[in-house]
């Protein structure tokens, strides 16, 4: 979740105008690190009480996993998975200036051998079956509001991305509904503001 609504990612400047400075760590191997934010309209680390929530859904899952956190932002969640044990992290975030930021955290964090950040769109990575990567257990998504994005990346997932029994969470403004493929069951969910975040798994197979 982000800003004007609190949260990680960047979003329409009519939302907010500045970040909030500092990105703290809340569990896991870097925990109360502090990590400095850009002054970037829209850009907020999501809510410490968001991102505990949301670990401790997870906590059997984010040790050892492959994370992707698309829309990455401060990279807030991706962050918070390799401090709790993710084996490796892609984040994907499109504006340069904040690609950079997330980089240089990782490897204020002694991070960098285990976090990748790709300086891109979101949804013309996922536009096509990954060719050079395994699929990922663990995928973060929280695209800016009212573009409508989430349902496409969803979709989009599908090709390749996901492991058998992924983990995904996503994050869009509280009322959206959005079209969730068929293998994807709504675990948790949790609202912040004016944003909802919901926490699905997808099932190994949809039986008969």
């Amino acid at each position: 979740m982000t800003r004007r609504r609190p949260s990680s990612r960047s979003r329409p400047d009519n939302h907010s105008s500045k970040g909030n400075g500092r990105l703290r760590i809340i569990g896991g191997e870097f925990r109360r690190r502090l990590l400095p934010v850009l002054d970037r309209p829209g850009l907020r680390p999501t809510p410490d009480r968001v991102r505990e929530t949301l670990f401790n859904w997870l906590a059997a899952a984010t040790p050892g996993a492959r994370v992707l956190d698309l829309f990455a932002g401060t990279g807030a969640l991706g962050l918070e998975a390799l401090s709790r044990g993710a084996t490796e992290a892609l984040f994907v975030e499109r504006d340069p200036q904040v690609a950079l930021a997330l980089g240089n955290n990782l490897q204020t964090l002694g991070a960098g051998d285990r976090g990748t950040v790709h300086s891109g769109d979101a949804l013309a990575l996922v536009a096509n079956a990954p060719t050079d990567t395994p699929p990922f257990s663990l995928v973060f998504v929280d695209p800016p509001f009212r573009q409508d994005l989430a349902g496409l990346c969803c979709e989009r997932l599908e090709q390749g991305w996901l492991t058998e029994d992924a983990w995904i969470y996503l994050e869009t403004e509280t009322g959206l509904e959005v079209d969730i493929p068929k293998r994807w069951s709504l675990h948790r969910e949790v609202r912040a503001g004016d944003s909802t975040g919901r926490l699905y798994r997808r099932q190994v197979s949809l039986g008969a």
